[in-house]
């Protein structure tokens, strides 16, 4: 058999053991070891001693919010207020008075001054439209042009418009409330999308990752365009969607359907449909807010705010009849819930769910899983349900959230190695552009779970690399009904892989190690230069 590449010279960390090469033919791996060095093949690739492993794969990411951001006023790295007002004000210098100015990335827990305010923002770009996005997503700040232009008597259940003690608006709306925007700026124009896609593919590639799992499309928060699916078929048409995307659809897309075909999409598509390239996943549906944004839903108040427990995006019924329809109609289901409360709330759901048409391989999932109590982790794993959390939040947010919850339920928080003793199959994720999301990045904190502070955060949950590894490979590929296709390298399965400068296994290298080159489909897609 001539196959089209052979690659070696390397380790090759398969998941399952280890092998010295691997041979590819038509995208999937034909050969493994000694049997594919010897093979005869139309090339051969030298990877001179590298490190290979499956190629990382992001279950719980926006890749189109990523890639569009990156066109904002890049916020994260403000450290004050007047900083952030600062940026404002020469993007306003650069465009004409009228024009929108966004920013994105902003953490109030780590600006001295806290949240922007319209008024600062009034300042900073006079006769502009102003918009700052939330780093969690959950919270927006505008300025007076825009609120001016938003029907603020009716803000959408699951939302509120945070005011002074005046009574006037802030400029800050947080959760359902930034719908209020949608006449102002939606839908989003698909060739943007497409150019997202596209930006973000590259980073992605460069950075090992080969599959992604896109969490939420086409309605809700996170939702750009009711045609959004179009957007990425789109890309793909034109080869710019450069990784397999799996992607979530949002809640509010669904519903019943004629002729008793159940809950869903029209024409009856659910999870599954698509192919190695381009698939629907889960039925995303929003339970709560955020940790560091003091939104999500909490049996007990946030730390120092006696009167605060969060709230739910939704009624908890209505969450309860939507986990309970879409599960009839054979949908995997995503369910945003990070506070205790709202984690009680949709673990009771999914019981009760199961209970009335049990599906033995569901694999439901709790996206975040952020506060977890541990008699609701018991039950949890019980329900052969799987947590999604992201091991990178404890390094760029974790003071910010062990400031939200207190040192009482800081154990709770983020949990990791909790979850693989109870006996759930473990994904990696990074929530992209919340935070950081390089893989590598992730795998150190995974496995030392240090705040920016250098406090570590719940010292129990941390990992050994190699159960690191496998979270962002198997695990991921698992969360998505993939990993007869991705996740290991074996014979049959698709040549899509990440060649390391070092053994990521090896905590000793997890602050050295780089991407070498990325392959999909058995083809090198990216290379680093200079190796």
């Amino acid at each position: 058999m001539r196959v089209d590449t052979v690659y070696e010279n390397a380790r090759f960390l398969t998941g399952t053991g280890e092998s010295v090469a691997l041979a590819a033919l038509n995208g999937r791996i034909v050969a493994l070891g000694h049997d594919a060095a010897a093979l005869s093949a139309k090339k051969r690739v030298d990877l001179g001693g590298s490190v290979v492993v499956p190629g990382f794969h992001d279950a719980h990411n926006h890749m189109a919010w990523f890639g569009m951001a990156l066109d904002d006023v890049a916020l994260s790295d403000c450290r004050s207020v007047e900083e952030v007002y600062d940026a404002v004000a020469r993007r306003a210098a650069e465009i004409p008075p009228g024009g929108w100015i966004i920013g994105s990335g902003y953490d109030q827990n780590k600006l001295v001054g806290g949240h922007p305010t319209r008024q600062g923002l009034d300042r900073a770009a006079p006769g502009h439209l102003v918009r700052l996005k939330h780093t969690s997503g959950h919270m927006t700040v505008v300025n007076s042009a825009v609120l001016e232009r938003l029907d603020l008597p009716n803000v959408p259940v699951g939302g509120d418009v945070v005011r002074d003690a005046d009574g006037s608006p802030t400029g800050l709306l947080r959760e359902q409330a930034q719908l209020l925007l949608r006449p102002l700026t939606y839908p989003t124009p698909v060739e943007r999308i497409v150019r997202g896609l596209d930006r973000a593919s590259e980073r992605y590639l460069a950075e090992g990752i080969t599959s992604v799992q896109e969490a939420g499309i086409g309605g809700g928060l996170v939702g750009e365009t009711p045609a959004e699916l179009a957007a990425y078929q789109l890309a793909r048409d034109r080869g710019v969607l450069r990784v397999r995307s799996t992607v979530m659809v949002a809640a509010s897309v669904l519903h019943d359907l004629d002729a008793g075909a159940g809950f869903g999409l029209d024409l009856g598509m659910r999870t599954g449909f698509g192919d190695e390239w381009l698939r629907i996943g889960a039925m995303k549906l929003f339970a709560d807010g955020s940790l560091i944004g003091r939104t999500c839903a909490m049996h007990e108040p946030f730390a120092g705010e006696p009167g605060n427990v969060g709230y739910f995006q939704v009624p908890e019924d209505e969450i309860a009849r939507t986990i309970a329809s879409a599960h009839k109609a054979g949908w995997q289901i995503a369910t945003h819930a990070i506070g205790d409360r709202a984690i009680t709330v949709v673990l009771d759901a999914y019981e009760a769910a199961l209970k009335t048409g049990p599906r033995p391989d569901h694999r439901h999932r709790i996206e975040h899983c952020a506060v977890l109590r541990p008699e609701e982790l018991k039950r949890l794993a019980s329900l052969g349900l799987i947590a999604s959390p992201q091991g990178r939040f404890v390094n760029e947010i974790g003071d910010g959230m062990r400031a939200a919850l207190g040192p009482e339920r800081e154990p709770w928080c983020y949990r990791l190695k909790s979850l693989l003793d109870a006996g759930c199959v473990l994904p990696a994720s990074s929530d992209r552009p919340v935070v950081e999301g390089a893989p590598l990045l992730a795998l150190a904190d995974m496995v030392r779970r240090k705040t920016a502070s250098g406090v570590v955060l719940g010292p129990d949950e941390r990992l050994t690399p190699t159960e690191a590894l496998r979270a962002y490979t198997y695990g991921s590929a698992y969360a998505a009904f993939a990993e007869k296709d991705l996740g290991t390298l074996e014979i049959g399965k698709l040549a899509d892989f990440a060649v390391l400068s070092a053994d990521p296994t090896d905590e000793s290298t997890l602050d050295s190690i780089h991407v070498v080159a990325t392959a999909v489909g058995g083809d090198l897609v990216y290379e680093r230069s200079g190796d």
